[in-house]
């Protein structure tokens, strides 16, 4: 299953605060950019995407997974996604 919201990162903390917050989660996250898929606990990874609008997130678990990295980092997140 796959949980999906969108986080607005806006400084170089914010990105360093989600990355470490990916890292800690026991499931793979994903940053949709287009045709790209990133991994979310790749901080190169995160700065290879086009900051300055929302990214969608991909959480690869359970919607509990999913919720729990979601208020993990609340302080991002934009847009909750219904579908994908």
């Amino acid at each position: 299953m796959k949980y999906y919201f969108h986080v607005l990162l806006s400084s170089i903390n914010d990105v360093k605060t989600f990355v470490t917050a990916a890292c800690d989660q026991p499931v793979d996250i994903d940053i949709l950019s287009g045709r790209y898929i990133i991994d979310a606990k790749s901080i190169m990874g995160l700065f290879s995407v086009e900051l300055a609008k929302p990214i969608l997130v991909e959480v690869h678990g359970t919607e509990e997974e999913g919720l729990a990295f979601r208020e993990r980092v609340r302080e991002f997140v934009v847009s909750d996604v219904e579908h994908c």
